[in-house]
């Protein structure tokens, strides 16, 4: 048997290993798994959570190996960063993490399978090809990988290596099904929510109802006499010096846990105690992992949603940070012949995966197995062994397949929750949250306001632009991305306000909400300057190649002009036959990606409906066009309802959207007909696809609702009644 593992750190992957397994199929520390009998075993190392990894990742393995697709099996690695890199899925990194280590792995292992027939054949290496999983020579000679396997496992790893070139590709950029597609619609257990092994207790959290609020007293004498609980206590998350890392949060760090026998026993138990909660007074975190370690302070109140804007409103006028300044905005704000001022609003945002939080765990003295539906388990380990104080190798954490993720599972608390009830029990334990407690537990998208303003000259040429942007307890904007660099007079600050609502990565963070501001901006200057919104944004790009402003811009403007140009030509812009439709352009840049997308909407039953989207992509290579389809498709429905319906607002400190029946989400019904996605052609290394098509499918619903209405939407989402009421 032939293994070739990565072994890297997060930053590099620039080693690779070589190790003798036995012939019977076992999981293992690597990538690439071959018995003597044929069998192709390829192992994905990150977490799947809908995104189609656990396809396109192996992909790139066997086409560098060069087998045939129909004859490779893939399981999900065990999480093994020595082995298997840093696994983790998230900033729509999976496949440009892996791109250039997964290649190699495969090239490798193809090359010491060829060594070691060259040897056996008595040839030399240059003469042995390889296709499809086979060996082969002139002479006649051939052999199966499988037969090569324990030969080739004893060679060192070769320190160089050829790799294909795109036009070489047999499997990378063919489109391929999912490999879980079979398991996923008969119902196999993949997922947290469906792990089980024999004596596995339940456990549940009674949280606090508010934010600023925690545990003061309980009474369980009911809820222990009720059929199969086990037992109530208190657990504290965090002990006071404990220094959180990159990706630990808690929004309540006292915990009333209840263990019972069964889901349903410790939901109606739950429902019996008697808590008395009392303000917290403030909380203090010591936080690491993102530059050196500082204390972050979550301040006392209860905090309201009116309360919040009317403050946001306040700071929006003070001061802020400079994040950005290129030429002299002042004066040229001062002597324009007309300026236009807009202020933007985006609420909380709930990340509502369709399988709440859940992991098991079975804690001992000596070691600690953890299963689950986890985007950063390298994060989480570090901080596991740190609260159980167990060495790492000591702790297993076993990924399942998650049902959703969008940045939520990134936050491993609900995993450290489960480890120390199972400890505190001394029994496996999974610990299950209902979608009420997953909604009203934090980890939101962040509550964001931005202002933007544009100077236009006598000629409505743009001669300034300035951006302020605040939100709740960050600010939401990226100070070098366009129009930075194509305007000569550019400011951008940024403002926060602290809070002890607990926020965390929500998809695309910050751009979600700056694409739909700036976005739907842009299409109202625009307006004002007589132009086409396409041409507008074009002429800028040009002049962010030609001569650039400042040196610190993010983008490639030809690359983001080419989405804009290829989205105008498929969606026919500015063509008759389009007439019935009121249509929205809106283009972004993030993850190292561009998007553009063109919305066609009208009105349905009294209602505006997004009918059609024409979507325009350059993430350079596309490994799988199918499955890459499939995700723009997927960001622009999330765009859709997120833009019309996503908010979630506080009274109190109590979160007012508790499930599906008052958070509301896009209905299938209420998704376009006809999603067209276009993809530039190029050989560029491919970058991000999970995130970069959301963003902008704001601003083009933005500006298509303004097509049909005549007027501009500034808040989201975009409802007559919550633009009245603001």
């Amino acid at each position: 048997m032939l293994t070739v593992s990565w072994l890297s750190s997060f930053k590099s992957a620039d080693k690779l290993e070589a190790l003798g397994l036995p012939d019977e199929p076992v999981r293992l520390n690597g990538f690439i798994h071959i018995t003597t009998d044929n069998k192709i075993k390829l192992f994905c190392p990150n977490p799947e959570f809908g995104q189609n990894v656990m396809t396109s990742l192996p992909m790139m393995l066997a086409e560098e190996l060069d087998v045939d697709w129909k004859n490779v099996t893939v399981e999900m690695g065990p999480h093994d960063p020595a082995k298997l890199g840093a696994q983790f899925t998230g900033g729509s990194n999976s496949v440009r993490m892996y791109w250039k280590p997964l290649r190699e792995a495969g090239a490798a292992a193809r090359q010491m399978l060829r060594q070691a027939a060259a040897q056996s054949w008595n040839v030399a290496e240059s003469e042995v090809t390889t296709k499809a999983g086979v060996l082969s020579h002139a002479s006649g000679k051939s052999a199966a990988y499988g037969e090569m396997a324990s030969k080739a496992a004893a060679l060192p790893v070769p320190k160089e290596f050829k790799l294909k070139k795109p036009k070489e590709f047999t499997i990378v950029s063919n489109s391929k099904k999912n490999v879980e597609i079979k398991k996923i619609t008969s119902g196999k257990p993949l997922f947290g929510m469906d792990y089980s092994v024999d004596g596995m207790l339940i456990a549940m959290i009674q949280h606090p109802p508010a934010f600023g609020m925690k545990l003061k007293s309980f009474d369980a004498a009911e809820a222990l006499k009720m059929p199969g609980i086990k037992e109530v206590f208190t657990l504290k998350l965090f002990d006071d010096n404990f220094e959180q890392g990159i990706f630990d949060t808690r929004s309540f760090n006292e915990l009333l846990v209840i263990v019972g026998s069964s889901t349903w026993q410790v939901m109606n138990a739950r429902k019996k105690l008697v808590v008395n909660w009392q303000p917290t007074g403030g909380q203090k975190d010591r936080m690491g992992g993102r530059g050196p370690s500082r204390e972050l302070t979550l301040p006392a109140g209860l905090e309201s949603t009116a309360t919040q804007m009317q403050q946001m409103k306040e700071y929006a006028a003070k001061p802020a940070q400079q994040l950005r300044k290129d030429g002299d905005p002042e004066t040229a704000f001062a002597n324009a012949a007309q300026v236009i001022e807009r202020t933007y609003y985006g609420p909380f945002l709930a990340h509502n995966c369709m399988e709440p939080m859940n992991f098991f765990a079975h804690v001992t003295e000596e070691k600690a197995l953890l299963a689950g539906p986890l985007q950063a388990p390298g994060f989480s380990e570090a901080s596991v062994a740190k609260l159980l104080n167990l060495p790492a190798d000591k702790i297993e954490i076993q990924m399942t397949r998650m049902g959703g993720g969008f940045g939520r599972r990134a936050y491993g608390h609900y995993l450290y929750e489960a480890a120390l009830i199972s400890r505190k029990v001394k029994a496996p334990v999974k610990l299950i949250y209902t979608r009420e407690d997953d909604m009203t537990y934090g980890i939101y998208r962040p509550m964001y306001t931005a202002t933007y303003r544009a100077a236009l000259d006598a000629n409505k040429n743009l001669v300034a632009f300035h951006v302020k942007g605040g939100g709740i307890p960050e600010h939401p904007i990226h100070a070098n991305r366009f129009p930075a660099g194509a305007v000569d007079n550019y400011l951008a600050e940024g403002w926060q306000i602290p809070s002890n609502i607990t926020i965390g990565a929500f998809r695309a963070p910050r751009s979600n909400f700056n694409a739909a501001a700036e976005q739907s901006f842009l299409d109202e200057v625009a307006e004002a300057a007589g132009k086409d919104p396409i041409e507008f944004r074009l002429a800028l790009l040009r002049r962010a190649k030609e001569n650039p402003v400042g040196k610190n811009n993010e983008y490639e403007p030809d690359r983001y002009a080419g989405v804009l140009e290829l989205v105008r030509k498929k969606s026919g812009w500015g063509s008759a036959d389009n007439g019935k439709y009121s249509r929205g352009v809106a283009a972004y840049f993030c993850h190292n990606s561009y998007a553009a997308h063109v919305v066609d909407m009208v009105t349905r039953e009294g209602q505006p409906y997004v009918e059609r989207v024409f979507s325009a992509m350059d993430c350079g290579i596309v490994i799988n066009p199918d499955a890459a389809t499939n995700m723009v498709q997927g960001a622009v429905i999330d765009g859709i309802g997120n833009a019309f319906y996503g908010e979630l607002t506080l009274k109190e400190g109590v979160a007012q959207q508790q499930n599906f029946y008052n958070y509301r989400m896009i209905r299938i019904n209420e998704a376009p007909k006809i999603i067209q996605v276009h993809f530039v052609k190029n050989e560029l290394d491919p970058t991000g696809l999970g995130e970069p098509p959301f963003p902008p499918v704001f601003g083009a619903v933005a500006n298509a609702l303004y097509k049909m209405k005549g007027k501009r939407y500034y808040n989201q989402p975009f409802k007559d009644e919550r633009q009245e009421a603001i």
